[in-house]
């Protein structure tokens, strides 16, 4: 289930490019918006949404019941993709359904807007950073440190906070890919 950011959603061509990927290794994948149209308008002028991570936790919250209630999905072992501040999103519903969700992966992510949740994530974490994005790197590490499950970040070279440098998305789809399937 993929956990965007802000100014991004189920049409993101980045995740779909990630989502691809998983597609092809057999993993299911799920891409929804987590703001609906009118939310989404609100924020491109007030930009207060894109940072409510607990209203976003909690949408993907409601996702993994629903896909828990699916007849055809619901045994499957859930894992979470957060990209930017859909990465908190991530984390608090893997805190908050640490039976449901057995993985998570972040990429460029915010993990450290979702502090109060972290000692509840007991999933696997990768945490994926640009190593042009230094900031995100030092607020990653700090994530890190307060995560209870197995985790790693994983630093790609070159690259800055969209991933936009040649090959570096398929660096983090590749990464994506080889955690889930480790874990799921």
């Amino acid at each position: 289930m993929f956990a965007h950011g802000s100014g991004s959603g189920r049409f993101s061509p980045r995740n779909r490019a990630v989502a691809e990927v998983l597609v092809e290794a057999g993993l299911a994948t799920l891409l929804m918006d987590l703001l609906t149209r009118e939310e989404e308008a609100e924020d491109q002028r007030t930009a207060r949404l894109r940072f409510d991570v607990q209203l976003l936790g909690d949408r993907v919250i409601g996702t993994i019941d629903w896909l828990s209630r699916e007849p055809d999905v619901g045994e499957l072992s859930v894992g979470c993709f957060g990209a930017s501040t859909g990465a908190a999103a991530a984390l608090i519903a893997a805190g908050e359904r640490s039976r449901r969700v057995a993985a998570v992966v972040s990429r460029g992510g915010r993990p450290d807007l979702a502090a109060h949740a972290l000692t509840r994530v007991t999933a696997p974490t990768l945490l994926i950073v640009g190593g042009r994005d230094t900031e995100v790197i030092r607020l990653n590490r700090s994530a890190q440190a307060e995560l209870t499950g197995e985790s790693k970040l994983v630093i790609v070279p070159g690259a800055g906070h969209l991933f936009e440098e040649p090959r570096a998305l398929e660096k983090v789809a590749a990464l994506a890919r080889d955690w889930f399937l480790a874990h799921l």
